[in-house]
């Protein structure tokens, strides 16, 4: 099973749904979403793609009463679940949390296969060797609304646990100013 690993969108649908996209032609089956979604209707760009999505909300929680009428108005694409979730796709065990510290920990405990977060949007890939002397996999896409550095995600493969760094084309996405249609003196 492949992934689409997400953070950090703030609001810039043109860019997270370009990265599903994408993510949807290289074969992924989901998108986790590891917060700072902020505006709900953000997610809205999703189900016309048609790849489902797990999302947590981070720091920049936006409007949470929103979240669930999203989620409750597209039932099957955005499954929210709060602060940090739990999840088993691709029979491996999965950790979503907003903050790399938290992650860190988590990826410690062995209780993961993989645990993917955001926040500081440096993107990264590592290995940890945690307590139960097996490995974890912690995944930092960066961010996908490219605030403060070049939009990317990444893109996993559940089956053999390897993980790609994408970046997320601009083009297609960035709005040009046009000149005003009228002028102040």
């Amino acid at each position: 099973m492949k992934v689409c690993i997400v953070s950090d969108s703030h609001d810039n649908r043109a860019l997270l749904a370009t990265a599903a996209h994408d993510a949807k032609a290289r074969g992924a089956e989901w998108i986790l979403h590891c917060g700072d979604v902020i505006a709900p209707t953000t997610l809205r760009c999703l189900p016309p793609i048609g790849l489902p999505v797990h999302v947590i909300h981070g720091n920049n929680t936006g409007d949470l009463v929103a979240m669930h009428y999203v989620m409750k108005a597209y039932p099957d694409i955005v499954h929210y679940h709060g602060m940090d979730a739990t999840l088993a796709l691709g029979g491996k065990r999965i950790f979503l949390v907003h903050y790399p510290h938290y992650a860190r920990a988590m990826a410690l405990t062995g209780d993961y296969d993989l645990v993917c977060c955001g926040h500081d949007h440096k993107v990264g890939i590592e290995q940890f060797d945690n307590i139960k002397q097996s490995k974890t996999t912690l995944v930092n896409p960066g961010t996908v609304g490219g605030i403060g550095t070049e939009p990317t995600y990444v893109m996993g493969n559940l089956a053999t646990m390897e993980f790609e760094i994408i970046p997320v084309s601009t083009e297609q996405t960035v709005i040009k100013n046009s000149e005003p249609v009228t002028r102040h003196a």
